[in-house]
C-alpha cells in the first residue's frame, strides 16, 4: 500500500512538474518575444536546464521521500520558475545568477532529504539549532564582516561572497521553538493564577515571550530591519499560539509588538519613513516613496491582463528584481497574472498545514506549522508592503525574488516539510499493517 500510495503521489507530482517546466518555458518565450519579436537564442538550453533542475529534485524526492506530498514542489518549481523568467527580462546578469542560486538551493533541497532521514532525530539537537540561528541572526552585527545595504544591516561578506544570514536562521530558531514549547507545553498551556478572570501561566514560563520580543527588538534597533523583526516574533507568537490553543498569548503578542513598533517609530528616523510612505506616497514620490509610487503606476498599468511579459516598464522601480518583484508581475501579467500567483502560494500554504493537521507526533506537528507558517508569513508582510497594506519592509518573496540566501533557505524548508510528510505516510502505513 505504501509503495503504491508513494507511486501515485509520484507520478502526479512528475506530471504537474511537467506543467510548471512548460508555463516557465511559455513564459520565457513571450518574454523574448515581447522584447524583440523573436525567439530567445537560448530557448532550448535554458528549457533543459529547468526541466533538468526540476527531473533532480523529483528524483530525488521519489528516492528519499517516496510518499511524501506530490503538491509541493510542483509549486515551488513554478514560483520558481516564474520569478527566473521576470529576473531574465530586467537584468540578464542577475539571471546568470539567479540559475546559480537555484541550482545550489536544489543541490541543498536534495542534501537536506539525504541528511535527515527523520524528523524526529533533529528535535534532540534543539540547543544546537537555537545557538546556530541566534548566531546567524546576530552575525551581521559583527564588524569587518557585517555589511549595511540600503539602511538596513542585514548582509555578511566573507571574501567575495555576500549572503543574508536571517534566511536560514529562521529554520534553525523553528526547530528549536518547535522543540522547546513541545516540551514545555503543559506548563505554557495551563494557567496558576487568574487575573480578571483569565488563567495566567507562571512568570518564569513567559520567559521565552520576553526573549522572542527582545531578540525581534535587537534586529530591529541594531539591524534596522523592520521586516525579519515582525517575522521572527510573528513566527514564535503562532507557533506558542498553536502549540497551547490559548488566545491569551496571541493577545500579549499584539500587546508587545504595539510597544516595540510605538518605540521603533519614536526612536528611528527610518521607521517614520516607511510610515509616511504608507500614509501618503506621494507627498515623498520624488524620495523616499518614489519606489512605491511607481509600484502603484505598475499595477494601474496592468490591469486585468497585463502589458504582456517584455511589454511593459516596470524597470523604472529601483528595486524590481528584489522587493518589489510583484509589481512588475502585476504589470506584466495583470490582476489575473497577480491572482494566480497568490493562489500558488495559499496552495503551498494549505499543503502545509495539512500535513501539520495529519501528523499525530507533536514535534513533526508543530514544526510543519511553524515552516508553513514562515512561508506564509513572508509572503503577506512582503506583498502586504508592496500593495500599501503594511509599511514596507526589505524581505523577499519565497521563491520568485532574486536572491540567492533566500531560495536556498526555501529549498530547504521545503525538503523538511516533504521529510515530515514522508514519515507520517510511513508511520500510518505501519499502524495499518499491525492492526491487521
Amino acid at each position: 500500500m505504501n509503495t503504491v500510495v508513494g507511486a501515485l503521489r509520484r507520478n502526479t507530482e512528475l506530471g504537474l512538474m511537467l506543467m510548471a517546466g512548460i508555463l516557465t518555458a511559455g513564459a520565457y518565450t513571450l518574454a523574448g518575444l515581447g522584447r524583440s519579436a523573436s525567439l530567445p537564442a537560448n530557448l532550448v538550453p535554458f528549457l533543459l536546464v529547468i526541466l533538468g533542475l526540476l527531473a533532480v529534485a523529483h528524483v530525488a524526492t521519489r528516492r528519499l521521500a517516496p510518499s511524501a506530498d506530490g503538491i509541493l514542489l510542483p509549486l515551488a518549481g513554478l514560483l520558481n520558475g516564474v520569478g527566473y523568467v521576470f529576473i531574465a527580462r530586467l537584468d540578464s546578469d542577475l539571471a546568470a545568477l539567479q540559475a546559480l542560486w537555484t541550482a545550489l538551493g536544489v543541490g541543498a533541497f536534495v542534501a537536506t532529504l539525504a541528511l535527515v532521514r527523520r524528523a524526529r532525530d533533529i528535535e534532540r539537537l534543539r540547543y544546537t539549532f537555537a545557538l546556530i540561528g541566534i548566531g546567524l541572526l546576530l552575525m551581521p552585527l559583527l564588524p569587518g564582516i557585517g555589511q549595511n545595504i540600503n539602511g538596513a544591516r542585514l548582509w555578511v561578506r566573507i571574501g567575495s561572497v555576500t549572503f543574508q544570514p536571517g534566511e536560514l536562521a529562521k529554520i534553525a530558531l523553528a526547530v528549536f521553538f518547535a522543540s522547546y514549547l513541545v516540551e514545555k507545553q503543559p506548563l505554557l498551556a495551563m494557567g496558576t493564577r487568574k487575573v480578571i478572570g483569565v488563567w495566567l501561566p507562571n512568570v518564569r514560563h513567559i520567559g521565552p515571550i520576553i526573549l522572542a520580543w527582545a531578540f525581534s527588538l535587537i534586529v530591529m534597533f541594531f539591524e534596522k530591519d523592520l521586516g525579519s523583526s515582525l517575522l521572527f516574533f510573528a513566527l514564535f507568537i503562532t507557533m506558542l499560539w498553536v502549540a497551547t490553543a490559548r488566545n491569551f498569548y496571541l493577545g500579549i503578542g499584539l500587546f508587545m509588538f504595539a510597544a516595540g513598533a510605538l518605540i521603533a517609530w519614536s526612536t528611528f528616523a527610518h521607521v517614520k519613513t516607511r510610515i509616511s510612505i504608507l500614509t501618503d506616497p506621494w507627498s515623498v514620490a520624488n524620495g523616499a516613496g518614489y519606489q512605491t509610487v511607481q509600484a502603484l503606476f505598475a499595477f494601474a498599468a496592468g490591469g486585468l491582463t497585463g502589458t504582456n511579459i517584455g511589454q511593459g516598464n516596470p524597470q523604472r522601480i529601483p528595486a524590481v528584481s528584489t522587493d518589489f518583484i510583484f509589481a512588475a508581475i502585476g504589470e506584466e501579467l495583470g490582476l489575473l497574472g497577480t491572482a494566480a500567483v497568490l493562489m500558488a502560494f495559499l496552495l503551498m500554504v494549505g499543503a502545509g498545514l495539512r500535513i501539520a493537521m495529519r501528523v499525530e507526533p507533536p514535534f513533526e506537528k508543530l514544526l510543519a506549522a511553524g515552516l508553513t507558517a514562515i512561508i506564509g508569513l513572508q509572503t503577506f508582510i512582503i506583498l502586504g508592503g508592496v500593495t500599501r497594506l503594511i509599511p514596507l519592509t526589505g524581505i523577499t518573496l519565497p521563491f520568485v525574488s532574486y536572491g540567492g540566501s533566500s531560495l536556498i533557505s526555501n529549498y530547504i524548508l521545503l525538503a523538511l516539510l516533504l521529510r515530515i510528510s514522508a514519515d507520517d505516510h510511513a508511520r500510518v502505513q505501519a499502524q495499518a499493517q499491525v492492526m491487521a
